[in-house]
């Protein structure tokens, strides 16, 4: 009975291939009768991508300013007005006001229903005052109760708020690291499994900040708590896409002890390509639904899922399993020879 459900699972893997393969090429019927693709003997390959997006990233981190951090880090101030349903006012319109009050650094998001959220330097009682009064009677006099809500982050309490924020995710980091090698502590080198991971997870952060510091300068993105927890958010997606090839690879290595290891990683990600791909379609088309359609106030946390949750995926299939690999033949990469698929 297991014999028969394994070999039903490698048949449907087969046609997925065959299909996938075939939909890769010019000619239609190049991929039938081989189910086979040759991830393992193209991690070179997967490498040189991974640089290549990462490296623009970096470019803009290194340069001023590099990242944009919201006054979750630098300290400031946070408003939400409410007008009347009368008034019609436009983004723009508050932005403008803003300026004219010699308030240039001011970001203003649209919440809709004629309510703003704005983002300041940090202002005491009467500024904060001042600054309501002057912009209701410039764009909506007589309107009452406009001010919904305030909040005020002190250089102080920001900085503590990175600091816990890097904690956080080395934390994570070391725990996904310790519960890894332990989960896998049957199979050979069960070391090389966590630090795969871990390879796995500073390459994904890496792309998402990255792209956020691009992001940054040409939409005004900001590095807020909402780009934290969305980003601790993404480590665990990554890594469990991650554990779920890893699982498959022990699984196999067991099965097919007679087979080299690298042959083994690639049947495994052949097993488990359908169902990641599947899982992270779904999830990006909704993501996808919700920047579109979504409140601007989650727009960090989004943008850094949207990202990640391709990241993580790519990472799992071509760096996680390719780094095992190279541990298993003591190389990071051999371009253009040894091809595990025959």
């Amino acid at each position: 009975m297991w014999w028969h459900s394994h070999h039903y699972r490698e048949r449907q893997t087969c046609l997925y291939l065959q299909a996938l393969k075939t939909s890769l090429t010019e000619n239609p019927h190049e991929g039938e009768g081989d189910c086979k693709l040759d991830f393992v003997g193209k991690r070179f390959w997967f490498f040189i991508i991974s640089s290549l997006v990462i490296a623009p990233g970096i470019v803009f981190l290194i340069l001023a300013p590099g990242l944009n951090p919201g006054i979750d880090f630098t300290g400031g101030s946070s408003m939400t007005l409410r007008f009347s349903e009368e008034s019609n006012i436009e983004q723009e319109q508050v932005r403008d006001q803003l300026i004219d009050l010699n308030y240039p650094e001011a970001t203003v998001q649209n919440l809709g229903d004629n309510s703003f959220f704005i983002r300041t330097k940090e202002l005491n009682e009467e500024a904060k005052d001042a600054l309501v009064t002057n912009i209701t009677y410039s764009l909506d006099e007589g309107a009452e109760n406009v001010l919904q809500g305030f909040d005020l982050v002190s250089p102080i309490v920001a900085q503590e708020t990175v600091m816990n924020a890097l904690w956080a995710i080395i934390a994570a980091a070391v725990g996904i690291f310790f519960y890894i090698w332990w989960a896998f502590r049957n199979v050979p080198s069960p070391l090389r499994y966590g630090l795969a991971a871990i390879v796995a997870l500073i390459h994904d952060t890496i792309i998402v900040i990255g792209i956020f510091a691009i992001l940054g300068e040409l939409m005004d993105m900001e590095v807020n708590t909402m780009f934290l927890i969305a980003l601790l958010t993404v480590i665990g997606y990554s890594v469990n896409d991650t554990i779920v090839v890893f699982d498959k690879i022990r699984e196999n290595v067991l099965i097919y002890s007679n087979r080299e290891f690298p042959e083994i990683v690639n049947l495994s990600i052949s097993e488990t390509l359908g169902r990641s791909l599947n899982t992270s379609f779904t999830l990006l088309i909704t993501l996808i639904a919700l920047v579109l359609f979504g409140g601007a106030t989650i727009r960090e946390f989004l943008y850094v899922l949207l990202i990640g949750v391709a990241a993580g995926t790519y990472s799992s299939i071509a760096i996680a399993s390719q780094v095992l690999v190279s541990w298993d033949q003591k190389s990071i990469a051999i371009p253009f020879r040894n091809k595990t698929v025959s």
